[in-house]
């Protein structure tokens, strides 16, 4: 049996054939409300997120975050052996997870004919760079590439300055979480039984998602969105403003209620009142006064005497956070958005390390972290053996290097 989820997707069997960012982080969310996913990694290295950002051991903490709550399973998919116990576990799964460039599964004797043989009803989610089809479909495409082709990249810094990227792995994070809609969305469709769903992630298509209105602008009015810094353009008052402590605050006054607020606040009933103000077609227009009024108050005061007085005013409004300010934060620990665990850092040495909570947050039937990302192959045996493996078949796997 497998083991008890936590979560409305307990029951649900996940198969996940994927490295790096995009596929682990669908599979991360799907094994966080009781999925059980079975992380397929090759035998000896693994996941190479298993040495990302690696300060210290021999696995790294972005590992174990990205493969909590999942059974790790260690098998060569190159070979004909390994091939076949993956049939097997296809065989039994509901989803099948994978971000292997097109055409690798139909290498293997794994795509999309073969896993309906198998297992008609199983979604199969597709994550890659370009899609499963196209011109591109065969290019290799990391999140960055895809941040850059989608048209973020281009969108992110100062105008005139080299364009600059987030310091996560955003493309591939978002991504991860339209695989997961996908996912979902293939598993209602089973249950009003209809065929299984193969759903196409790219992740450039995760980023253009994002692009909000860019391309109806750019087609019905010949608008090209630039780089604008801080500022949301055809937004305002929307920026970031420097305090007298030398912090930067973001204030959100692009509400016509909320900017006569503001503007109140800070002592400027006459851009209060203004009829040219009272929209945001007129703020926009004037935008760089109305930054100029606000930037005069904010920088006489400390960043925390701001944030209090827009707090009182109803004004949205919020620091700049590192990561301590994060970890010092009540609020984050009161949402729960901090669990402390026991990992082992070097050899068998453990720790009580602080790791992100779970998001969304459900009443009924919350989602948990049950065990961080696993040792490699710390499940084999007792998946093989779920699947009717032998001990003596499983010792002839590991003896041929299959696992």
């Amino acid at each position: 049996m497998a083991p008890n989820g936590q979560g409305p997707l307990t029951g649900v069997r996940v198969v996940e054939l994927g490295n790096f960012i995009a596929a682990p982080t669908a599979g991360r969310i799907l094994a966080e409300f009781g999925a059980d996913v079975i992380k397929i990694e090759r035998p000896g290295t693994g996941d190479e997120l298993r040495s990302w950002r690696l300060h210290g051991g021999d696995v790294s903490l972005l590992f174990r975050t990205m493969a909590r709550n999942k059974r790790s399973v260690t098998l060569d998919l190159r070979s004909e052996q390994g091939q076949d116990v993956a049939r097997k576990l296809i065989a039994g799964a509901d989803v099948v997870l994978e971000n292997f460039r097109p055409g690798t599964l139909e290498k293997w004797g794994l795509g999309p004919v073969e896993i309906r043989e198998i297992n008609p009803a199983a979604v199969l989610v597709r994550i890659s760079g370009f899609g499963q089809t196209g011109p591109y479909r065969g290019r290799p495409g990391f999140g960055g590439v895809a941040e850059a082709y989608g048209g973020v990249r281009h969108l992110t810094g100062y105008p005139g300055m080299p364009p600059v990227r987030t310091g996560v792995s955003l493309a591939d994070s978002v991504a991860g979480l339209y695989a997961v809609i996908g996912a979902l969305m293939g598993l209602l469709h089973r249950r009003a039984g209809q065929p299984g769903e193969t759903v196409d992630v790219a992740l450039y298509e995760a980023v253009y998602s994002l692009m909000e209105s860019s391309i109806p602008d750019f087609d019905a009015f010949g608008v090209t969105r630039e780089a604008t810094g801080a500022t949301m353009p055809g937004v305002a008052p929307s920026n970031t403003y420097r305090c007298a402590d030398g912090k930067y605050v973001v204030v959100g006054g692009n509400n016509n209620a909320i900017y006569a607020r503001l503007m109140t606040l800070i002592g400027r009933a006459d851009l209060a009142d203004d009829p040219a103000l009272q929209t945001n077609v007129g703020r926009v227009a004037r935008s760089a006064e109305i930054d100029e009024a606000i930037s005069s108050w904010t920088e006489n005061l400390d960043s925390s005497r701001v944030l209090e007085l827009l707090a009182e005013s109803s004004v949205p409004s919020g620091p700049i956070y590192d990561v301590p300010d994060i970890v010092a934060d009540p609020h984050f620990a009161a949402r729960g958005m901090h669990e402390r665990h026991p990992v082992r850092i070097e050899g068998d040495q453990t720790r009580e390390v602080l790791f992100p909570g779970i998001v969304p947050k459900l009443t009924e039937e919350p989602g948990g972290t049950r065990w961080l990302g696993p040792e490699l192959g710390a499940h084999t045996d007792e998946v093989l053996a779920e699947l009717g493996l032998s001990p003596a078949d499983t010792a002839e796997l590991r003896a041929g290097g299959v696992i």
